[in-house]
């Protein structure tokens, strides 16, 4: 009799052995490789297949096992089909690779000549790829209860929630504080000194840039680059070699793996939580003249969305060449088991989904009751994580802000464009004497952005934690760039300038690029600073979840490039050596942390309603500079700039006041209470509070002269 089909697919220990199973729906045959230290294969002809799964038990096998798939079946490439047996495969499921990919020929599973160019509905390459691919590595992935990676998650409430956006590698090799072997590693994201940062700073939830296996684009090789973002996944459950310290590489991919496990567990005693951003869009196979590493040759017909047409070309809504097609629930099934893994082997906190609407797209567009949405949102492995969308795709009807189901939260664009705009792009048009926006639309993302998020089933479930704010993000300006360049300057890419966005709503103050301290126009770096602490204030003393990229609390600059993908330097790493202006800024990113943890007012997950309920005053208001309720003709104002917010939650109240003019306002500030002032925008440093006490400018009821372009809180004294 037969031994039963393994429920899970991959390569997985067992008492004798290992059982392996992988899915090859369109597969005539699958074989297991395995290589010794020398590099002999040993091949294994897999039973099947059932139900499309090829599957064996093999005894004698131990962790640190190497080894790949081979695939035979039809090479029809116009069908879709594309097996070649001399093509060593990458197990989908690996949890450990090791070795380099080659960018010859070897990798390409139609032939092409030296410089890569052919015909991908050509004959099929006959060259053995084995020396040119990596490598899975069979991993034993049994703990110590006592080191269960979830046992301390710390589970922190949405409402209290500040994302900090990192890339492992810039995050901590240029840190002093921390031991050179370690810098850039993910040894390093548990360090003392890196966590410390992060404590001080108030941030509750680290968000690492992809550390999936990646594979840099061949483009990329050639020109001696890499893709240091890592958004072109090879493998979806190997964590990448490349951010591991020297040590670990060296030990093998159980020592990776440990190394990140240990790193997770480290910021979770400190009460901080780990999300992975994640790519199921696409992966780094590209388009149909694209590597032959994987899925392409397990069954490209399953895996990838394809046009329908004749000869088969693929689909792609993602601009990477390839489209992993959510259609199928193979795929679902492959990005549902590695978010288990990431969750249950890692013990990661939440995930947030690149280009998530492809991952909700159907036979009739995205759907948000897609078979993988609600899967998520119901998975007793899954249903307690936090789950960010990317809200977005290239492909029709690609934008969904506003669309994701209950669980969800998502990033918000309009939130960083009407930001960017009120801030910088709007006063830039002032100095030129064009109009800008009106404010209703900068109202309605400073309270939540109910217009996208409180659609469901009935209104308003949501609540504001859907809104995940954020000025700049991984792509796109820095927010010093932002204030210091209009146009990208990304020659440094090799793409003459064309890639990256043209839409950054920025405003250079008059100079574009940095300006020294002894320049002429020196006058201007005041006002570019009150700028940045314009935005940073905007962005954490409003309703929503905040998201922070890092660098940004210490004034970090790209030098005006904006899709900084391909530099895996100083560029895009993180400067812990401060000038006085951004030892000024992190001080100010804390204080304001600070001050949204001190008042509730500022964190309420629900909706405003705008209405008094049991006697009890509105939990949001909005006031003109006079102090009067805001009108239907006021908020159609196009000449108006300078509002006031004010928020209440149970006895706490906070009023902002918004001057996005050129020139000084007086602002009457609302009756009923004195008002105690506990941040200006125009301050470099919260110390300069101080003065304002002095002054006596802190404690008013009364009128107040404003700084143009300004943002200042108050608070009623307890």
């Amino acid at each position: 009799m037969s031994a039963p089909t393994p429920t899970r697919l991959g390569v997985h220990l067992v008492d004798d052995g290992i059982e392996v199973a992988v899915l090859a729906p369109h597969a005539d045959a699958i074989d297991l490789c395995l290589f010794d230290d020398h590099g002999a294969e040993h091949r294994i002809r897999l039973d099947g297949p059932d139900l499309g799964v090829f599957s064996a038990r093999v005894a004698g096998v131990r962790a640190g096992q190497r080894y790949g798939l081979r695939a035979h079946g039809p090479w029809d490439p116009a069908a879709g089909l594309r097996y070649n047996p001399a093509k060593l495969l990458v197990d989908p499921y690996a949890v450990g690779l090791t070795g380099e990919l080659g960018y010859g020929p070897e990798t390409y599973g139609h032939r092409v000549d030296d410089d890569l160019a052919g015909d991908p509905y050509g004959p099929a390459d006959d060259r053995d790829s084995a020396a040119h691919v990596p490598h899975g590595v069979v991993l034993d992935l049994t703990q110590d209860p006592d080191a269960d990676p979830t046992r301390n998650r710390p589970h922190v409430p949405w409402a209290d929630t500040v994302v900090y956006e990192a890339h492992v590698r810039g995050l901590s090799a240029r840190h002093p504080g921390v031991p050179a072997d370690q810098r850039g590693t993910y040894a390093a994201l548990g360090h003392p000194s890196l966590i410390q940062h992060l404590l001080r700073l108030g941030v509750t939830a680290v968000e690492l840039l992809p550390v999936h296996a990646c594979a840099p684009e061949p483009h990329l090789v050639a020109r001696g680059m890499t893709n240091y973002w890592g958004y072109n996944t090879l493998g979806f459950f190997a964590p990448d070699p490349r951010w591991a310290s020297a040590a670990a590489r060296a030990a093998g991919p159980a020592a990776v793996l440990a190394e990140l496990r240990t790193a997770v567990h480290r910021l979770h005693e400190a009460g901080i939580e780990v999300l992975l951003d994640v790519v199921y869009n696409h992966t780094s196979e590209a388009g149909l003249g694209g590597q032959h590493l994987s899925l392409r040759g397990l069954d490209s017909a399953v895996y990838y969305l394809h046009d329908g047409g004749h000869p088969a070309a693929l689909a792609d809504v993602t601009g990477c060449g390839n489209t992993l097609d959510f259609r199928r629930t193979e795929v679902v099934r492959l990005a549902l088991d590695s978010l288990r893994f990431w969750v249950q082997e890692v013990g990661v906190d939440g995930f947030r989904f690149d280009l998530a609407v492809t991952l909700g797209r159907g036979r009739m567009g995205f759907d948000p009751d897609h078979p993988f949405l609600v899967a998520t949102a119901t998975d007793p492995a899954l249903q307690d994580v936090k789950l960010i969308a990317e809200p977005w795709d290239l492909g029709p009807g690609g934008w969904r802000t506003g669309q994701f189901p209950l669980a969800w939260a998502e990033w918000n664009d309009k939130f960083r464009n009407s930001t960017r705009s009120f801030w910088l792009a709007d006063p830039a048009r002032a100095t030129r004497g064009d109009a800008g926006h009106r404010v209703r639309d900068l109202a309605t993302r400073l309270s939540g952005s109910v217009d996208l998020f409180g659609h469901s089933d009935p209104p308003l479930r949501r609540g504001t934690r859907a809104s995940v704010n954020y000025i700049t993000a991984h792509d796109g300006f820095t927010l010093a760039d932002l204030v210091a360049y209009e146009h990208k300057h990304n020659e440094a890419n090799g793409e003459q300038n064309r890639d990256g966005t043209d839409d950054n709503r920025s405003w250079n103050h008059g100079i574009e690029g940095p300006v020294e301290a002894t320049a002429v126009a020196a006058d201007l770096l005041p006002i570019r600073r009150r700028s940045i602490r314009n935005l940073l204030g905007t962005l954490l003393l409003s309703a929503g979840t905040p998201m922070l990229t890092a660098g940004d609390e210490m004034g970090r600059t790209q030098q005006g490039n904006n899709n900084a993908y391909c530099q895996d330097g100083e560029l895009s790493w993180l400067p812990w050596e401060l000038s006085p202006w951004r030892q000024d800024l992190l001080a100010t990113t804390r204080h304001l942390t600070a001050l949204r943890r001190a008042h509730p007012a500022l964190r309420g997950q629900q909706f405003y309603t705008g209405r008094a309920v049991d006697g009890r005053e509105p939990d949001l208001a909005w006031f003109d500079p006079q102090g009067e309720p805001f009108t239907h003709e006021r908020w159609h104002d196009g000449d108006l700039r300078t509002l006031q917010m004010l928020r209440v939650r149970d006895d706490d109240a906070a009023l902002l006041v918004l001057n996005g003019s050129l020139e000084p306002q007086t602002v009457t500030l609302p009756p009923g209470t004195d008002w105690q002032l506990v941040w200006d925008s125009a301050w470099e440093h919260p110390d300069d509070a101080r003065t304002a006490a002095v002054e006596g400018d802190l404690d008013t009821a009364g009128p107040v002269l404003t700084e143009p372009l300004s943002l200042r809180l108050y608070v009623r004294p307890a």
